[in-house]
């Protein structure tokens, strides 16, 4: 069985590799435009990896793009393996529509809001909890590749004003969502927090639609997600969307009443 290798791994390897060279930190910061103490940072795990700094360190150090292609294995591998059969709908549908009651989806979230919601439980190690942020930021790629799904997202007010990460995460994360949402492929509703309780309440869940026309479902619960099927399930849930859709404002509305909750983050 082929181990995985971990980020912990991969600023080893970062350290080795400057070392063997003969390089110091201030040496290859200058070289690949990065303050000494960014590269510092980098090596002990104190700043996250992102691909622009290893492309220069392999360019730099003439490793044939391993660091990056490390970085990207990472990656694949960061979300947990009951997740994996979903990233591969997310990247294969062209069409999705999401309800969450409760966060904002993960395809729309930012960096620093990802990393205070994965922050919050005591299950992950500071090392999981970047490679999880890790895989987050890469699944949005499908929405600015060629010929994106076209994605509705239905959020409910609470969400917009739940505090996840400080009050600068929640101003990012919010004009992250207006930025996004005014793509044309993007639609981001909100349920107004006085609406009176209604059945998405229950719980959040995503709808695919594959090329073929193939629908699928995904749930999540405390201990994991899985994916659903089932033709009464699907119609079940079918009809729950048209319900919390029905109590979403319109598509402009929604994002005056974002810009107005982004203010009180300020």
């Amino acid at each position: 069985m082929i181990e995985i290798p971990t980020l912990g791994f991969l600023r080893d390897q970062l350290r080795r590799a400057r070392q063997a060279r003969g390089l110091s930190q201030e040496e290859l910061g200058k070289l690949i435009n990065y303050s000494s103490s960014a590269v510092s940072a980098v090596e002990v795990g104190q700043k996250p990896l992102n691909p622009d700094y290893l492309a220069r360190v392999d360019t730099v150090l003439e490793t044939g793009g391993l660091f990056v292609s490390l970085l990207e294995l990472i990656r694949l591998h960061a979300a947990p393996d009951w997740f994996r059969p979903w990233e591969e709908v997310e990247r294969e549908a062209t069409a999705l529509r999401w309800y969450d009651p409760t966060v904002i989806p993960g395809l729309l979230q930012t960096e620093a809001y990802a990393r205070a919601m994965l922050r919050a439980g005591p299950l992950l190690t500071p090392e999981e909890v970047e490679e999880r942020v890790l895989a987050r930021m890469a699944r949005q790629a499908v929405l600015s590749r060629d010929q994106p799904p076209q994605l509705v997202a239905v959020l409910d007010e609470q969400a917009l004003r739940r505090q996840v990460g400080d009050r600068a995460t929640m101003r990012e994360q919010l004009a992250h969502l207006l930025a996004v949402g005014a793509q044309p492929h993007v639609h981001v509703r909100i349920i107004p927090a006085e609406t009176s309780w209604y059945i998405g309440l229950n719980g959040p869940f995503i709808l695919a639609r594959l090329a073929d026309g193939t629908e699928l479902a995904h749930l999540d619960n405390q201990l994991r997600g899985h994916t659903v099927d089932g033709p009464n399930d699907l119609a079940s849930l079918g009809r729950r969307w048209e319900t919390v859709a029905g109590e979403a404002l319109p598509r402009r509305q929604s994002a005056r009443l974002i810009e107005e909750v982004a203010k009180s983050w300020t």
